[in-house]
């Protein structure tokens, strides 16, 4: 079974510290933070590099300068947005002012509104059904931000399939390794799906090489898009599925969401349950 690696998604962006020249910090081709000298005062900026919505975390902390505003901000920025996050003023015209920023980032809309009603397809092909390891609220690794995920207990290479229409924002699927020692996280593989509401579908532990889809496809619900696998932080192959709205600091929560199956709707898959797809 699993735990699902944040840091397969979730990626920092190193603690820098700088005066007040202008400069830029792009990082991992998703997020810039600019820094706008404004005659002594200093405007941080942030960019959106990508046509998917980011929603991030910034926390600064500042020596000769005073922060208008909070010192922490949550938001999201639309596709290729670029947008105030703060601005540092001096505070002592002789003291050259310093500061020290953290953030993290997301793929999705913090503010996402996800319809309750939508039924979602089984994540497999129809016809077939196969056991849930970890339904709602299981106690192993299925708690907190993760309650309502779900785990399929899947033969490597089983296909995987769309349970929502959207679109490609994030692949991974160069990781061969899938082990449970801190860090294994890591080497997960996925396909992040971004729904028209601003939530994503996560596939998690995909075998190596596993993506049947690119960054920027189109996808349609029940659409094959990968084969199962057994990699990151794992005990025994399956396939992890969820959908999740942006939180804060590089987070994503876990939403509740219905099933069609054969057999009518699935409102909460048990452990032990087998659902068979349509």
């Amino acid at each position: 079974m699993s735990a699902r690696p944040f840091s397969g998604l979730l990626i920092a962006i190193a603690a820098l510290f700088a005066s007040s020249p202008l400069f830029a910090d792009c990082r991992d081709e998703w997020i810039c933070v600019d820094a706008v000298d404004q005659g002594g005062n200093v405007e941080l900026r942030a960019k959106n590099l990508r046509d998917f919505p980011v929603t991030y975390t910034l926390k600064v902390r500042t020596r000769y300068f005073d922060v208008a505003g909070p010192k922490t901000v949550t938001r999201t920025l639309a596709p290729q947005e670029s947008a105030r996050i703060m601005m540092l003023n001096q505070s002592d015209e002789r003291r050259e002012g310093r500061y020290r920023y953290f953030l993290e980032w997301t793929v999705g809309d913090k503010d996402a509104v996800h319809d309750d009603d939508h039924l979602y397809a089984l994540p497999y092909a129809s016809g077939r059904s196969y056991r849930v390891l970890q339904g709602y609220g299981s106690r192993f690794s299925h708690t907190g931000l993760e309650a309502y995920a779900i785990d399929f207990d899947m033969r490597e290479g089983t296909p995987v399939h769309a349970a929502r229409a959207g679109v490609v924002a994030r692949v991974e699927e160069s990781h061969s390794i899938g082990c449970w020692r801190d860090g294994c996280g890591r080497y997960a593989n996925y396909i992040v799906i971004l729904h028209n509401d601003g939530t994503t579908g996560e596939y998690y532990h995909l075998r190596h090489e596993g993506a049947l889809v690119n960054v920027g496809d189109s996808v349609a619900r029940g659409q094959k898009i990968g084969l199962s696998g057994n990699t990151g932080h794992t005990t025994m192959p399956h396939l992890h599925f969820a959908v999740y709205r942006a939180t804060e600091w590089g987070n994503t929560q876990s939403i509740p969401v219905r099933f069609q199956s054969a057999d009518g709707t699935v409102r909460r898959a048990r452990a032990g349950a087998r659902y068979q797809a349509t």
